[in-house]
């Protein structure tokens, strides 16, 4: 009996934490111009050779959370990003769904939240990830992460990569 109700216990203790670490969670703005901010996003992503990395989300989401402190506390893993992407944080809220966006990006929000996309630097959408495929317990593979990334690196698709003799 005390084990069940010491279970118990660490059970809601748990979960009060991830509310708690949630109501500080604040990464997505619902009163940005979207639109605008990809815009920029993809114009600093060809000036620099990048990918744009689209993390859609909500401030209501924990494994928005959960995947933002995954990508950057790992140094591996930031390393990569910064090295291959520009980072764009796409609202999806009661407040604001951005319901053009998502319609031009092939309706991301289908695989649920986070979802993630990447760009070109010409804009064009070039995947679309299911963010379940790389979540390992109550948070992320870090070697399914990195695979993603590699992917999905400017340098993975790149055609000169890939020439035959």
């Amino acid at each position: 009996m005390r084990k069940i109700l010491l279970m118990s216990l660490l059970s809601v203790a748990g979960s009060f934490v991830y509310s708690q670490d949630l109501s500080k969670f604040k990464l997505y703005r619902p009163e940005e111009n979207a639109a605008k901010e990809i815009k920029e996003a993809v114009k600093q992503a060809k000036a620099e050779d990048k990918h744009v990395f689209i993390q859609a989300g909500g401030n209501w989401c924990i494994w928005c959370a959960r995947f933002n402190e995954f990508i950057t506390t790992d140094k591996t893993i930031d390393s990569m990003i910064v090295k291959n992407f520009v980072v764009y944080h796409l609202n999806y809220s009661k407040e604001n769904k951005n319901s053009k966006i998502f319609k031009k990006y092939g309706y991301a929000q289908r695989f649920g939240f986070p979802v993630f996309m990447i760009l070109d630097g010409k804009g064009k959408l070039l995947h679309i990830q299911n963010s379940a495929y790389l979540e390992e317990g109550k948070g992320y593979s870090k070697s399914k992460v990195i695979e993603f990334l590699s992917n999905w690196s400017p340098a993975a698709i790149d055609p000169a990569n890939y020439k035959t003799e």
